[in-house]
């Protein structure tokens, strides 16, 4: 959770500096969903995200690295710097696609999960993706595709109750998306999208059914957005007194005070974590400052076929 804490604040103050230049779509207050998830994970496993999913790859083990020269433009990032932060893939650590397109990490997740069961490989996918994307046709078809088939695919819906600038209560005819993995004979789990514990004990069971065999599982995870759908979005549409309470159970100071209560770290332990960590993150800004740009020669690579002799 601090990594991607650190990391995010990090990227809106590069931003707000005019240092960086691009899109981006911050994960603050969602942190403890991919740090529960991938601590279930083998290395070797899958994770399909979305645009929004900057803490989902960073969870996974992105290099950080890696994944600021990628957001900025810079020909040592994931994908050369010409996928940016809407498109970064890094299957090193299992983060085989970020897809721009809303929904499109469920058709994928369930490509990467039959590739898995041909192979007999043991391997699962995760998929991510928000509430908004639960009302898309491509929702329906991956539930449904994947329970027919079984497929080792975990669905995770990281709800927080805004798609984009429209209200799930407006938006959306049903009051819990876990509920709709019922139309497909398939679990679905509702679970506090702010409480580490929680999501890490949901995905858990979903994973051990994956690899036995036994199917996808729905997850819906509810939390909330702290900086509005993009940098740059006032989030003015959100009622000030939801945004009070949401901030008020931020679960990065909940969980820290957690941790200290029930004995499993002490304040010295988790500041000198976060000195290690923030340490890390500025060595990866001046990585990334210090890359250089692709060549121009790039434009036309991973674009067409390349002839050979």
């Amino acid at each position: 959770m601090t990594v991607i804490k650190r990391n995010d604040d990090r990227f809106i103050a590069e931003l707000r500096a005019g240092r960086l230049s691009m899109p981006y779509y911050s994960a603050r207050g969602q942190e403890c969903i991919p740090a529960a998830v991938s601590v279930n994970l083998n290395h070797d496993d899958y994770v399909v995200t979305i645009y929004r999913g900057v803490h989902d790859l960073l969870g996974k083990g992105v290099p950080p690295k890696l994944l600021w020269a990628e957001i900025a433009g810079k020909a040592t990032g994931t994908c050369k710097g010409k996928g940016g932060p809407m498109h970064i893939t890094h299957p090193a650590s299992g983060c085989m696609v970020t897809t721009g397109v809303v929904g499109a990490s469920m058709p994928i997740a369930c490509g990467l999960g039959l590739a898995s069961q041909i192979r007999g490989d043991g391997r699962v996918t995760i998929a991510n993706f928000g509430d908004g994307a639960s009302n898309i046709g491509a929702f329906h078809e991956s539930l449904n595709l994947a329970a027919v088939w079984q497929l080792p695919v975990i669905f995770v819906c990281q709800n927080n109750l805004y798609a984009e600038h429209t209200p799930l209560r407006t938006g959306t005819a049903i009051e819990r998306i876990a509920d709709r993995a019922a139309s497909y004979s398939i679990p679905g789990v509702r679970v506090d999208g702010n409480d580490p514990v929680a999501v890490h004990g949901a995905v858990r069971e979903a994973i051990a059914r994956a690899r036995a065999g036994d199917g996808p599982t729905l997850i819906e995870a509810v939390t909330f957005r702290f900086n509005g759908h993009v940098i740059g979005d006032s989030g003015d549409y959100i009622p000030k007194e939801e945004f009070a309470r949401a901030k008020a159970e931020d679960p990065y100071p909940r969980f820290r005070a957690l941790l200290i209560e029930q004995g499993h770290a002490d304040a010295a332990t988790l500041d000198a974590m976060d000195a290690e960590i923030a340490a890390e993150v500025e060595e990866a800004v001046l990585f990334a400052r210090e890359s250089p740009f692709p060549e121009v020669v790039e434009l036309e690579r991973d674009v067409y076929g390349e002839a050979r002799a």
